[in-house]
Formats: structure tokens, sequence, C-alpha cells
């Protein structure tokens, strides 16, 4: 349990931290990675993920966008769902 703990407060990780870090498979993330769907880097012939750029990429996909002075997220209007009414 320490052993997860301590790949999800690691900036840098390998192929297999960041798999469970997103919760894909390694062969997915691999993938990803070499067609440049994700944003990763090579480290000899090893591929290597940033952290804050993956939570950025993430945050892009989803609509989400971090606003620097509260640290709070907002979601961008066109990616809200329409609230149903109780009748």
């Amino acid at each position: 349990m320490a052993g997860a703990v301590q790949a999800m407060l690691r900036e840098v990780m390998d192929i297999r931290q960041a798999a469970e870090y997103l919760g894909i498979s390694g062969d997915t993330l691999y993938r990803y990675a070499s067609e440049g769907f994700i944003p990763a880097f090579k480290l000899g012939n090893r591929w290597r993920f940033k952290k804050s750029l993956l939570d950025s990429w993430m945050d892009e996909k989803s609509g989400v966008k971090p606003q620097p002075a509260t640290g709070l997220t907002v979601v961008a209007p066109e990616q809200k769902k329409p609230v149903r009414r109780a009748l």
C-alpha cells in the first residue's frame, strides 16, 4: 500500500506507475505515448510521464479549467449537463 502512495506522489513516473495512476493498462498507455496522444517523453529508450502534465491533460480533455487565484476548478458551460427538476 505504501508503494502505491509513493508512486502517486512521484512527479516523474514510469509506464507502470502512470498506467496505475490513470487506471488503464500499460499496453494502452504505451500505445497512447507512441502515437503522441498523451504527454510523455523518452528517457533513454523508456517512456516517462510527468504527473503535472498528465493532470493538465486530463483537465483539458474533461473540460475542467483550473482557477489560479482560488485553486478551484470550473467546468466549461458547454460541458455541463442540464439538471432535471424534481416533480
